[in-house]
């Protein structure tokens, strides 16, 4: 059976018809709070229920209950604060209680009901979060780069951002749909930032031989320099799923949402947003999310013992790797042979010789993924 939406139902805030009139007609005269990018994304996930049940950016009970016990104050599983960060001389005169409009260059993508005002310790943050205050850290540079204070409350979406994935862009209430029309029970989610390789491939086939359907779900948005452009993995996926799976058991969807390399607790997160969209099971990578050595190489597998509520099923897939003996992919559980007969699938090696414009070997990458992502100029994000 396709999951229960967490919280119990998908979460709409996209606002339409004569109440969006109204409301864009009342924004006009209301604080305007200039967002940034990263903000504007999370305004989108929210609205279309990508982070049910949340109604709109936390308020402090649910922030505080987030960062230290990995949970919203109702006791429901969720490790990623979702806030809105503003400079005091923005709200200066705005109340709690009162209504602001939230503003990306010039477009009005919000009216938010501002429930609290509270402050915030970055570093504290960064530590319970990312667990490092290294500045060196995406996501803690990130952070420490926000604004002072916070602002919770529920959000009304009256647009989003133009979205230049829109062929590849399912909601929550599309893909339940789509999962229906199929007849799909078991859904298995893979959540990716990298073009595919045969690791990912061996995975995402295993995955399947006890489950109806596979949702392919990359992460398109703001990326670190050296990742993968975003339109180069969904066209690498694309010739994939084409060249090397049956028909009618893929879905692919490019997913607009903010990467933090948070580890162990973003894997969670993960999770948490691939169970709305449907899915009954989520491949958890060995190193999911991770960045440099700031995570264990199985810390993203150890916290979901922390989770037994939380309603979609982990898979903890061994490291795959070549066998010229075995003449597959095979990984340490069903292949005797030793080193001396394994190619191990590196996504830096592979990265490096992309770079280079070289092939990786079909034991690696299949070739006509090598070929899609060598006919771009660059393929990274710099």
């Amino acid at each position: 059976m396709v999951s229960r939406p967490h919280g119990g139902r998908i979460v709409n805030r996209m606002v339409s018809g004569k109440r969006r009139e109204h409301l864009l007609e009342e924004a006009k005269e209301l604080v305007n709070i200039e967002v940034s990018v990263h903000k504007a994304i999370d305004i989108e996930d929210i609205a279309h229920g990508a982070f049910s049940p949340l109604q709109g950016f936390m308020v402090q009970e649910d922030y505080l209950s987030v960062l230290d016990l990995m949970r919203l104050s109702n006791d429901l599983p969720w490790t990623i604060p979702i806030v809105l960060d503003v400079d005091p001389h923005e709200i200066a005169g705005v109340k709690e209680g009162d209504d602001v409009a939230l503003t990306h260059k010039g477009i009005i993508l919000a009216v938010m009901r501002v429930e609290e005002i509270y402050g915030w310790d970055k570093k504290d943050y960064a530590l319970k979060v990312y667990k490092t205050t290294d500045i060196a850290h995406p996501g803690v540079k990130r952070v420490m780069n926000m604004k002072e204070l916070l602002i919770g409350g529920p959000i009304d979406v009256l647009n989003t951002l133009e979205n230049p994935f829109e062929d590849f862009t399912l909601w929550p209430v599309e893909t339940r749909i789509l999962f229906r029309e199929r007849g799909w029970k078991r859904i298995v989610a893979f959540q990716t930032r990298n073009v595919p390789h045969r690791g990912h491939e061996f995975v995402q086939k295993s995955a399947l031989t006890f489950t109806d359907g596979l949702l392919v779900h990359p992460l398109v948005g703001w990326k670190k320099p050296g990742d993968y452009k975003d339109v180069v993995i969904l066209k690498a996926y694309k010739a994939l799923i084409e060249h090397y799976f049956p028909k009618n058991v893929v879905v692919l969807a490019a997913l607009r949402m903010n990467m933090d390399y948070a580890g162990p607790r973003e894997a969670i997160h993960h999770a948490i947003v691939r169970k709305n969209f449907g899915a009954t099971h989520f491949i958890v990578g060995r190193d999911h999310a991770g960045v440099g050595d700031y995570y264990g190489p199985y810390e993203a597998w150890e916290i979901f013992k922390e989770f037994p509520d939380l309603g979609i099923t982990p898979l903890f897939i061994r490291e795959a790797y070549y066998c010229r003996k075995c003449g597959g992919m095979v990984t340490e559980k069903t292949c005797p042979h030793g080193e001396e007969h394994r190619i191990k699938i590196s996504g830096t090696r592979i990265r490096k010789m992309l770079k280079e414009g070289k092939v990786p070997p079909p034991e690696m990458m299949r070739p006509e993924v090598a070929q899609v992502v060598l006919s771009f100029d660059n393929p990274f994000v710099e």
